[in-house]
């Protein structure tokens, strides 16, 4: 992994009270991610002062486990179906979303290139490149970044500015280097943790809500609405008992297939109707079932749901009852081993239609019967360390879908008002894997920004950049 840019390195210093008044911002995007990212460049390119607020050690850390470390930055055919609120994505994204992503993408300075399934990834097929063009596109427009820093209390004051007490760790940091970028930022991290903190005033025109996934606490300084928020793509917790065995029979059953790998297609049975189907590739966990497909599928659970594996799906039962007769024909009579499915299954996924078939009348009737539909029943989610995004977040009802501007809760209109927009994970908005999350986080962060931009050209009288008393 390159080394990403430091706060030293474009940012401003640290502020503190003992350096007289507060700054006032046009616009203070809240949550240095993807989206975040994209509403400040946009904000600061539409000639608007911007800040980005970040509580980690730096910003767009988020951006470097997206794609197993390749960033999947999109994808070249950005279906409204593949996301929760498909009626509104309709509204947000208009009708050239591949193009007004990729535009937005080739002005940092990120170059793409097209995978299975309409994937994008960065040329370089680094998440650490991307972060480091969005980080030179801050740097080229002059942002102010302040990391290791989050909003405490809000106010809007007399003349309608936003006006937050921020709570920022006392910088530099103080901590080894460490042996790479991930060593020297988890110590950054512990160090963060034991900081001295410092209470400071920041003012601003507009403000930009970005903290992805993780909004709760902005969105209650802010008198904001929200959903509380859940992980979703993420592993899929089961049981797995093909002969009807008790809930521990099925878990020792999972721990003989743990690491096995399989391409699949997935159904979602609930109240006996299939209502939600994925193909893919699924690994076997002692747990359950991870994987793309597994991913995806996990956003429309429920517990108490069947998930029905289909390892031939490209063939009717059958067809694959013919397929295992003529193999008998071939290798010679089916013998109850999991040697007989040398070539056809893996041992321990052989093992397991050995068991469930013995003492059948039929067994290879029975077999692919089974291969078709080996049931899961789903608990739940699971490893929530591991999910790709988090549910929940401000609701679209409490959101001008052509600005992503939010209302606070129990607004007084006839006290001053100051614009705050939403953009990203802030918002109560999911997709499935494949580049669609990233999409709506761009896309979302383009238009808040914009939107924050014009508010401060369109509402302000006094454009002083003067510091506030």
């Amino acid at each position: 992994m390159g080394r990403p840019a430091t706060i030293s390195t474009f940012c401003d210093a640290p502020l503190s009270p003992a350096e007289g008044g507060a700054p006032i911002y046009d616009v203070l995007v809240i949550g240095g991610g993807a989206s975040g990212l994209a509403a400040a460049i946009t904000a600061a390119r539409a000639g608007a002062r911007t800040c980005i607020l970040e509580r980690d050690v730096e910003t767009g850390l988020s951006i470097l486990a997206t794609g197993n470390g390749r960033c999947n930055v999109s994808n070249s055919r950005l279906d409204a179906r593949r996301y929760r609120h498909p009626d509104a994505v309709r509204e947000i994204f208009g009708t050239t979303p591949e193009r007004d992503v990729a535009a937005f993408l080739e002005s940092t300075g990120i170059a793409t290139a097209e995978e299975g399934e309409g994937r994008l990834y960065p040329m370089s097929r680094r998440a650490d490149s991307v972060r480091d063009a969005l980080l030179n596109t801050c740097r080229r427009e002059g942002i102010t970044v302040m990391v290791c820093a989050e909003p405490k209390r809000h106010a809007i004051d007399p003349i309608g500015l936003h006006e937050f007490t921020v709570d920022q760790a006392r910088l530099p940091l103080s901590h080894k280097p460490g042996r790479d970028d991930k060593a020297r930022i988890r110590n950054a991290r512990k160090a963060l943790a034991t900081a001295d903190r410092l209470d400071h005033k920041v003012l601003a025109r507009a403000v930009v809500l970005a903290c992805g996934g993780t909004s709760g606490a902005s969105c209650e300084v802010l008198n904001l609405p929200h959903v509380a928020e859940a992980p979703v793509l993420c592993p899929i917790a089961c049981t797995l008992s093909p002969s009807g065995g008790d809930e521990t029979g099925g878990r020792n059953l999972l721990q003989g297939l743990d690491g096995l790998r399989v391409d699949c297609m997935l159904t979602l049975m609930r109240d006996g109707a299939a209502v939600a189907f994925e193909q893919g590739e699924v690994l076997f966990r002692p747990y359950g079932i991870s994987g793309i497909a597994a991913f995806n599928l996990s956003r429309r659970i429920e517990t108490g749901d069947q998930v029905e594996l289909d390892l031939f799906p490209e063939m009717n039962e059958q067809g694959l009852a013919c397929l295992l007769a003529r193999r008998a024909e071939t290798i010679g009579t089916f013998d109850g081993s999991p040697r007989w499915f040398d070539g056809l299954l893996a041992r321990p996924l052989a093992a397991l239609v050995c068991d469930a078939v013995a003492g059948t009348e039929r067994p290879l009737n029975r077999a692919a019967s089974m291969l078709h539909r080996i049931p899961l029943r789903v608990t739940g989610t699971t490893e929530h360390a591991q999910a790709q995004v988090r549910r929940g977040g401000i609701p679209l009802s409490a959101m001008e879908l052509d600005t992503l501007a939010v209302c606070p809760i129990n607004a007084d209109e006839n006290a001053p008002q100051a614009p705050i927009y939403a953009c990203g994970e802030a918002i109560d908005m999911d997709a499935d894997c494949g580049g669609y999350n990233l999409a709506w986080a761009w896309l979302t962060g383009v238009r808040a920004g914009a939107a924050a931009a014009a508010a401060h050209r369109h509402g302000t009288s006094d454009p002083s950049e003067e510091p506030h008393a």
